[in-house]
């Protein structure tokens, strides 16, 4: 662990303002136009098409299930080393195995989005199962060569200005795929608003063609199945030493909480009144500006006060604003004074889900290795999505039998042991400014 905490600090050579590199370094420029097309696909088959299943009038209890349709973000590990290893067909050959790979994902992605365009689950829910589907496994993809590229092409000192921006960059594709697609949805219906967010891939596509090409310096060789798949997790296990299994249930329950919430925030919005309108303006416009300011707080608090210190800050504040959530279901409701607690409850969480993600996406970048970074970070991802999203299929059942209430107070008691769980690691780890 020591030796991956080492190459993770920040040797203070190399501490650029957050916005000077954007006009003088094209991997940041870059990573802002990836960082755009990696927001998109997530909230498409999540978040934002549960208000066009909702007004589908498909049971709550179906919504939550049909949250696990972003499997495939939790098995990304599966087929990440192939990536790793191996260049796609023709595009490698003309632009690099990780650009050739991203790109490749991007025309997946706005295919998917093409596809679920043309459903309509009101009548044919298993149209909408199926692109959903095809459209998470893109997505997926996407997020693996994109996170690989990034921890490939820059050094380890700047993987925190690296997340920062590939985390601006997916608030934007957030704002365009949760605002954009709601607005579009209220004004034009869901069909047109699906077929111009797979248009605005473009820009990604863009960024990726645009992006240098890391070396292939050090990459994995081809190599058996077996191999192919146990190499990465090998050298992770051999970096993190004796902390390796604290590390990785710390990385496995840090959003937990989270996603479980996530899973029925729309539907409580959407319970309460509020309009398509309503909430794009309030979750995606407003707090989109709330986001960033997360963003930007989360990487001047990682440099001042150490890595570990800011793990879990991000955990307590993230799991905490959700009692802002459970405030709004009680106190809730359309219209009024009543709009601006949804706002505020809105605000806080979002702001400090914002900061976790930063620091969190920062530690791991920290934790992966240049030679295996597609392949180690998509496990470390997934191992972040697959146990709060497995728990937030069931969200819709609890909701059922408790109440939105006592759901999101249940949400926020979540993070509590994972806070105690950051003290520990914190403590074996060495000082907190590791």
């Amino acid at each position: 662990m020591a030796e991956a905490t080492s190459k993770g600090a920040d040797t203070g050579a190399d501490k650029p303002g957050l916005f000077a590199p954007l006009f003088t370094d094209i991997r940041v420029a870059a990573v802002l136009g990836l960082g755009f097309a990696q927001g998109m696909p997530f909230l498409l088959v999540y978040s934002t098409q549960s208000a066009w299943l909702s007004e589908a009038k498909v049971p709550l209890a179906t919504i939550g299930l049909l949250s696990e349709l972003t499997v495939a973000y939790k098995l990304k590990f599966l087929w990440a080393p192939f990536l790793d290893r191996y260049d796609p067909p023709l595009l490698g050959r003309l632009i690099g195995r990780r650009r050739g790979w991203i790109v490749a994902s991007q025309l997946a992605v706005a295919a998917a989005l093409a596809g679920v365009a043309f459903g309509d689950p009101a009548h044919w829910l298993a149209w909408t199962v199926v692109f959903s589907l095809a459209l998470g496994v893109a997505g997926a993809t996407q997020d693996i060569v994109v996170d690989g590229w990034r921890i490939a092409v820059a050094p380890v000192e700047r993987q925190a200005l690296m997340s920062s921006w590939v985390e601006i960059g997916f608030r934007c594709g957030n704002l365009a795929a949760g605002a954009g697609a709601l607005y579009l949805a209220d004004a034009y219906g869901w069909r047109v608003a699906y077929l111009c967010m797979a248009a605005l891939m473009a820009p990604g596509t863009i960024a990726a063609l645009l992006a240098p090409e890391p070396s292939l310096e050090g990459q994995p060789t081809r190599a058996g199945l077996v191999e192919t798949v146990w190499s990465p997790i090998r050298d992770l296990k051999a970096r993190l030493g004796p902390l390796a299994v604290p590390v990785l249930l710390l990385v496995a329950g840090f959003r937990m909480p989270g996603y479980v919430s996530n899973a029925m925030a729309i539907p409580l919005f959407k319970h309460l009144g509020y309009s398509n309108t309503d909430i794009a303006t309030v979750t995606k416009l407003f707090g989109f500006w709330i986001a960033l300011a997360g963003t930007f707080l989360a990487s001047a608090v990682i440099q001042r006060i150490g890595m570990m210190a800011s793990l879990l800050i991000g955990t307590v504040a993230a799991s905490a604003s959700h009692l802002a959530l459970a405030y709004l279901a009680w106190h809730g409701g359309h219209g009024g004074a009543a709009f601006w607690t949804f706002a505020a409850s809105v605000g806080i969480d979002g702001f400090a889900y914002a900061f976790a993600s930063i620091v969190l996406i920062t530690y791991m970048s920290r934790l992966a290795s240049s030679q295996h970074a597609a392949s180690q970070y998509a496990l470390l991802t997934s191992l972040c999505a697959l146990p709060g999203s497995v728990l937030a299929g069931f969200s819709g059942f609890v909701i059922e039998e408790t109440g939105f209430p006592l759901f999101f107070v249940g949400t926020a008691l979540i993070g509590l042991p994972v806070a105690a769980l950051c003290v520990f690691v914190a403590r074996r780890h060495g000082p907190m400014e590791g």
